[in-house]
């Protein structure tokens, strides 16, 4: 559900139109319901409800993408790094490491990075390397 309604009593600038996203999930026989809410600054000419869900999907793939590798792959749960600008930091040298070896096609990070462990020079390729 959308509506445009938001934009006549606020002077946000850019919004356009709100929407409701509402989730159900059955498991193990017992069916729960999630609603989300969220605002965009795209017009109903270019994003539809049907649009709208189409975007929030894939903006939750990729976030969850990038979780799963930082908390599995980098063990970021682990990391008892919990005050000042520490946590920042490291969860900012991880998102860079995955885009390292995104660029240069790696498919399984955790692969890449065992054997960037057993070769640092390779690792130090990656960062180099400005192509």
């Amino acid at each position: 559900m959308t509506t445009t309604v938001l934009k006549e009593y606020t002077d946000w600038p850019g919004l356009e139109q709100a929407f409701r996203l509402e989730r159900r999930c059955t498991f193990r026989g017992r069916t729960t319901t999630e609603v989300a809410y969220g605002i965009t600054s795209l017009p109903r000419e270019q994003a539809d409800a049907r649009r709208l869900l189409e975007l929030t999907r894939s903006h939750w793939g990729v976030e969850n993408r990038l979780f799963h590798v930082r908390d599995v792959t980098f063990g970021e749960d682990h990391c008892r790094v919990r005050s000042g600008s520490g946590p920042v930091i490291l969860a900012s040298l991880r998102n860079l490491a995955i885009y390292l070896l995104e660029r240069h096609g790696s498919r399984n990070k955790a692969a890449s990075l065992r054997r960037h462990a057993a070769q640092p020079k390779l690792a130090l390729a990656l960062i180099q390397d400005t192509s």
